[in-house]
């Protein structure tokens, strides 16, 4: 078994077992973002996939790529920190359909904006970690979110000091949602330390 989250050392059944994590928290997130926006919202099948932590900026653009990204710490059973990043588009489209503005008014980072954001970030990862913690019946609890718009390589700093010098690798879940005339990216990388995955390999059964 694996010491932590390693690409190359887990198995098929293992990474079937994770996708199958992103795919009913993708669902949830699916639920509750058509609740918070009162649209019917529609969502492509997820892409799961486990990678280094070195990889993650390349996903998102590169590290020069300005993103909204939320921060929560993961507490309780488990510890490790996941984020949920939005490109400019997306956060543009949530902000003004729950603000009911034109899908393509300008963006204003104010104090109400980045209100808004923090709100659907918190909501969504919420919907992942329930997710998760309903499958291993852990308790497992977000913190209070931060909420940054910078450079995709100055996001990621904060997690790859805390916690990527004890799990080089992450489980990356990119989703796509609809309302049938825009979609919205969003995506999300949960880093659990190396004890963690230990202990959610095996309350999944999957050790």
């Amino acid at each position: 078994m694996p010491d932590g989250l390693e690409v190359n050392a887990l198995s098929c059944f293992q990474l079937d077992v994770l996708r199958e994590i992103g795919n009913i928290g993708a669902g949830n997130a699916a639920t509750a973002l058509a609740k918070l926006l009162d649209k019917k919202i529609d969502m492509k099948v997820p892409k799961i996939n486990v990678m280094k932590f070195s990889e993650v900026s390349d996903v998102l653009g590169g590290a020069e790529t300005l993103v909204v990204g939320i921060l929560l710490i993961v507490q309780g059973d488990i510890s490790g920190s996941l984020m949920f990043i939005l490109d400019e588009q997306s956060a543009r489209i949530l902000v003004n359909i729950l603000m009911n503005k034109s899908h393509n008014a300008k963006l204003e980072y104010d104090e109400m904006t980045l209100s808004v954001l923090k709100e659907i970030g918190n909501i969504l990862a919420g919907s992942y970690l329930s997710a998760l913690s309903n499958l291993t019946n852990l308790r497992i609890m977000p913190g209070v979110p931060d909420l940054a718009v910078d450079m995709s390589g100055a996001i990621l700093s904060v997690p790859a000091i805390e916690f990527a010098k004890d799990s080089d690798s992450v489980l990356y879940i990119e989703n796509e949602f609809t309302d049938g005339q825009e979609s919205v990216l969003g995506e999300l990388f949960l880093i659990p330390d190396k004890a963690s995955f230990k202990r959610l390999l095996h309350a999944l059964g999957v050790v």
